[in-house]
């Protein structure tokens, strides 16, 4: 059987006891670490702590083996319970939804494991969670490759009244231009897009397009380490939160549509600085 377990978001303690029961019976387990990361990343010593709470050796399955050579997993999977564990929820990324078709199309049986992610945790910003409109990816710009597609989605979802949620880019483990062109793949280091990089970024493709979906002034709540205790949530203008220091990954944006009068109420505790909402929430005055 293949096991698709959703870890949350903060630390190896967010498994839930239903995905612990799973991982300790399984004979492989691996863990995805390219669509997202818990908050102690890839740290050698965080991984010995998911290691000593599950009992279990933990093998870090990078884009590369997930996407290429799944087939490995899979056939582990055919004679043995196998845990693919998954940082948010199991469902957070397309990649997980092509290994279960493969799997299933073999034969295998196939459970998941639910837990909390992104696209629920941002609730804890007022913002109501139906009021959502398309979850838009934003790309690390290059000098030569600037994509835009992300702005026709907000701008029909800003149409609309609705929020955008903004999933900022990670790149773990990508090989570099340079070395795909000379044959040998040679790895750049990992890169985890900040709120500041993103605001910048969308204000670009804006001037570009000058529809005026967005600008200086429009309202957003900028996420760092969501569900960790260092997480921090700040509300303010896309002016003012590019000049905050959010610290260290994963960070995300949200782009507010319409509100409620109770969102804004629930807004305004991450302008003021003056609620943490018991959440262990480290909120900044704007």
């Amino acid at each position: 059987m293949l096991f698709i377990i959703g870890l949350g978001l903060g630390d190896e303690k967010d498994i839930t006891l239903r995905g612990l029961e799973c991982v300790r019976k399984c004979e492989k387990v691996y863990m995805e670490a390219y669509t997202s990361l818990l908050s102690f990343g890839l740290a050698s010593d965080g991984i010995s702590s998911l290691e000593k709470l599950y009992g279990k050796t933990i093998t870090v399955a990078d884009r590369e083996m997930v996407e290429e050579k799944a087939d490995q997993i899979l056939s582990e999977a055919r004679t043995s319970d196998v845990a693919f564990l998954v940082v948010g929820d199991a469902f957070g990324a397309t990649t997980h939804s092509d290994l279960v078709v493969r799997a299933k199309s073999l034969g295998i049986e196939v459970r998941v494991v639910y837990n909390a992610s992104v696209m629920n945790a941002i609730g804890i910003c007022g913002l109501q969670l139906y009021r959502y409109g398309e979850t838009v990816s934003i790309p690390f710009f290059t000098e030569t490759w600037k994509p835009s597609s992300f702005y026709e989605k907000i701008q029909k979802n800003r149409g609309l009244g609705l929020h955008t949620l903004c999933l900022l880019d990670i790149r773990v483990k990508e090989p570099s231009l340079e070395s795909l062109c000379r044959g040998r793949k040679e790895y750049e280091p990992p890169r985890f897009m900040s709120i500041n990089t993103a605001i910048e970024q969308l204000l670009e493709v804006e001037q570009m397009e000058g529809q005026s979906v967005y600008n200086d002034d429009t309202l957003c709540v900028g996420f760092a380490r969501l569900g960790s205790e260092s997480q921090m949530i700040v509300a303010g203008t896309m002016k003012q939160l590019r000049s905050i220091d959010f610290g260290s990954p994963l960070h995300c944006l949200v782009i507010v549509g319409k509100t409620h009068p109770v969102e804004e109420e629930m807004l305004d505790f991450y302008k003021s600085g003056t609620e943490n909402l018991e959440q262990d929430v480290v909120n900044v005055a704007v």
